[in-house]
C-alpha cells in the first residue's frame, strides 16, 4: 500500500526553521538551518522579535475574508512538524527541535513509564486522572528559551493567564517568563509593553482560532470572531511595534471541516488494540496483522512505524521515542476521519495529517 502521508521540507521551508532563523539572528548559532533564503530575505533584522503563533491557522485560512490582514502580511508558507498536531508542535517551538528530537511525538502519547495513553494538552489519562511525570524535564534540556538566556536574549510567553500554572506551560515554558492576559486588548498591550526593550524573543500565543475550527467549523459566526481576533492581535501589534522590533506570525497546523457521514467510527474487533494519536492518524498499539485488518475493515490506509518515523524529522532520536512509538499508523483516506471509541464526535474541524490545509501555515512578517 502506497504510503499517503508527507515530510515537513525541514531544509528550510518549516517551522522547524522558523524557530532556528529566530535563534540564529537573536545569538548566532541554532541546532538546524534557518528559513530558506527567499523567506528570510523577507524578514528585517531586528534587536526584538516577537513571534505571534496563532493556534490552528492555516495557510488556507487566510482566504477568509476575516483574515485580511493576515493575508497583507503573508511572505509564504512553511510547513507544520508531522503529526500536526498542538503539543507537537508547540514543543518544537519550545526545544527548536523536531519530534524525532523533542520526543512529545503525539498529542494523545502512550507513554510506558506510567502504562497509559496520555492526553498531553491536558496530561491526564483517559479516564481523566492526573499524570504525576516531572513536566518540567519532560522535554530536552537546554530548550530554546534556556538557550537564548545563556546568550543574554530574554525570552517572553504572553498568552491566556490561565494556562500559566497547567502542566503543559510547566512542560514547555522551563525557563522564559510568563506573562498572562485574558483579554484581546491584554494580549496586545502586554506583547507591545514587553517590544519596549531590546534583546527579547517575545512568544505570543493565541488559541482562540483552534478552538473554533474544531468546535464550530469553518463556515461559522464563531469562526470568523475567532479569526477576526487573531488579525486584530496581528494588525495592532504591528501598527505600533518599536523601531527595533519586527513580529513574525505563523501557526502550528491547519484544520479540515467533516461532516457527519465523513466520520468513521472504530467499535469492532478492537479488544487488545491500543489507539493514541488523533482522529485523522490514529496511532495503533496492537498484534501482527491487527492493523491492516483494521484498514480493510475501515476507510483507512495501514502504514508501518518503519515508514512513519522518518516525518518526525532527523536523527539523533529521542531514546523515549522507541517506547512511545506505535505499531503503526491507521491513516484516514482523504475526507475522512477516524473515530476509536475514545475520541471527540462533536468536533467538526479536525487536524494531523499531510494535506495542505493541516500542514501548510503561513509565515506572515510585519512591515518595516
Amino acid at each position: 500500500m502506497v504510503n499517503p502521508l508527507r515530510s515537513p521540507d525541514f531544509s528550510g521551508r518549516s517551522l522547524l526553521n522558523v524557530v532556528a532563523e529566530l535563534e540564529l539572528r537573536l545569538t548566532g548559532r541554532a541546532r538546524f538551518p534557518g528559513l530558506a533564503d527567499d523567506l528570510s530575505a523577507a524578514i528585517p533584522g531586528a534587536d526584538t522579535y516577537v513571534l505571534c503563533l496563532f493556534d490552528g491557522l492555516g495557510d488556507a485560512m487566510l482566504n477568509h475574508p476575516a483574515a485580511a490582514a493576515l493575508a497583507t502580511a503573508r511572505v509564504g508558507t512553511v510547513d507544520a512538524m508531522f503529526p500536526t498536531q498542538t503539543t507537537v508542535n508547540m514543543a518544537t517551538v519550545a526545544t527548536g527541535l523536531p519530534p524525532s528530537q523533542h520526543g512529545l511525538i503525539s498529542y494523545q502519547l502512550y507513554l510506558p513509564e506510567v502504562e497509559s495513553v496520555v492526553n498531553t494538552l491536558k496530561w491526564i489519562r483517559p479516564s481523566g486522572e492526573p499524570v504525576l511525570v516531572d513536566h518540567e524535564s519532560f522535554l530536552p534540556s537546554p530548550n530554546l528559551w534556556e538557550r537564548l538566556s545563556t546568550a543574554g536574549v530574554e525570552p517572553i510567553t504572553v498568552q491566556p493567564g490561565a494556562f500559566e500554572k497547567s502542566p503543559l506551560s510547566k512542560t514547555l515554558y522551563r525557563g522564559c517568563r510568563f506573562e498572562g492576559a485574558w483579554t484581546v486588548e491584554e494580549i496586545i498591550d502586554a506583547t507591545l509593553d514587553l517590544a519596549v526593550e531590546p534583546g527579547r524573543l517575545i512568544f505570543t500565543y493565541f488559541p482562540g482560532v483552534d478552538i473554533a475550527a474544531h468546535m464550530t467549523g469553518q463556515q461559522s459566526e464563531g469562526f470568523a470572531e475567532a479569526l477576526t481576533a487573531a488579525a486584530t492581535i496581528w494588525q495592532r501589534i504591528v501598527e505600533r511595534l518599536p523601531a527595533h522590533a519586527v513580529a513574525i506570525g505563523t501557526g502550528d497546523h491547519g484544520h479540515i471541516d467533516y461532516e457527519a457521514g465523513d466520520k468513521v467510527l472504530i467499535r469492532e474487533g478492537i479488544d487488545g488494540v491500543t489507539f493514541y494519536g488523533d482522529p485523522r492518524n490514529a496511532f495503533v498499539r496492537a498484534a501482527d496483522g491487527q492493523g491492516e485488518r483494521l484498514a480493510s475493515e475501515h476507510d483507512a490506509t495501514w502504514v508501518p512505524w518503519t515508514e512513519v518515523e522518518p516525518f518526525l524529522g532527523p536523527g539523533p532520536l529521542h531514546p523515549a521515542v522507541a517506547g512511545r512509538a506505535p505499531d503503526g499508523l491507521l491513516v484516514a483516506n482523504q475526507g475522512k476521519v477516524l473515530l476509536p471509541p475514545a475520541a471527540d464526535k462533536r468536533m467538526i474541524g479536525h487536524h494531523g495529517g499531510t494535506e495542505d490545509q493541516e500542514m501548510k501555515v503561513p509565515l506572515l512578517v510585519s512591515p518595516r
